[in-house]
């Protein structure tokens, strides 16, 4: 299965199409550096970057807090990797709290210093990167289940309490997608029901009526469109882009 660039990046490139100024997050500067290098500068903008580890809080609530100081932003895009997989059952206490750390604490503590600008602004967009399994837990990824499930909850509450600020809060729940993610998860079910990853990854295909996985760049053309002007009046909703996967509204 060949990767391509996570839903992040694919979501950053067409935002920066869009003619978006792109301030990327990660733990990573030196990725950050080669990442802002391919975002696209045909409209002169100045991407830049936060460096910070989404595994340690407060040090995103300190990035993001200085970077509010002087610059509003009115787009807010929260991803994060997800948690490892495993039974639900099997996870203990401290691999529930990382993941909520991981992702509800730091979107929600992004959030809140991103409110106050689009606020002044009378604009706003917050769009979470989820999974489908908000809407169908997937085998194997309890921790993972758990969390996405309480972001979605969180950012339903939100987009009622934003709505009349002109600031929209949606979620985009990715399916199987070409990312290394995707990877992770078919080589888990290869490795734990005996089969080659070639086999597993026939047999979700099979799940899907476009009779592919997806590509990043789909999930980003998503994101980009729940967050134009175009999409003002679209708040508070799970969008699966799946191909169809998914056996619910």
């Amino acid at each position: 299965m060949r990767q391509y660039p996570g839903l992040g990046l694919a979501s950053a490139k067409e935002l920066a199409l869009l003619g978006c100024r792109v301030i990327l997050m990660a733990r990573n500067e030196e990725v950050l550096k080669a990442v802002v290098k391919e975002l696209d500068v045909s409209k002169g903008q100045e991407h830049g970057y936060l460096v910070a580890d989404f595994t340690e809080p407060e040090a995103v609530k300190k990035a993001i807090q200085s970077f509010t100081e002087s610059n509003t932003v009115h787009i807010l895009v929260n991803n994060t990797g997800g948690p490892a997989g495993g039974p639900a059952l099997n996870a203990s206490a401290e691999d529930f709290l990382k993941g909520f750390n991981a992702h509800l604490i730091n979107n929600h503590q992004l959030t809140q210093a991103v409110v106050p600008g689009m606020k002044a602004a009378g604009f706003g967009r917050i769009v979470n990167i989820i999974s489908t399994s908000v809407k169908v837990p997937i085998a194997g990824l309890g921790v993972s289940n758990t969390t996405r499930g309480a972001v979605a909850n969180w950012a339903k509450t939100l987009a009622g309490e934003l709505g009349h600020f002109g600031i929209t809060v949606n979620n985009v729940l990715p399916g199987f997608t070409n990312t290394a993610r995707a990877g992770y998860v078919i080589g888990n079910k290869a490795k734990n029901s005996g089969k080659t990853e070639t086999e597993v990854m026939a047999e979700l295909v099979a799940e899907i009526p476009a009779g592919r996985i997806g590509e990043p760049g789909e999930l980003g053309a998503a994101v980009a469109f729940l967050c134009s002007p175009a999409a003002a009046y679209i708040n508070g909703i799970n969008l699966p882009v799946d191909g169809g996967r998914l056996g619910c509204l």
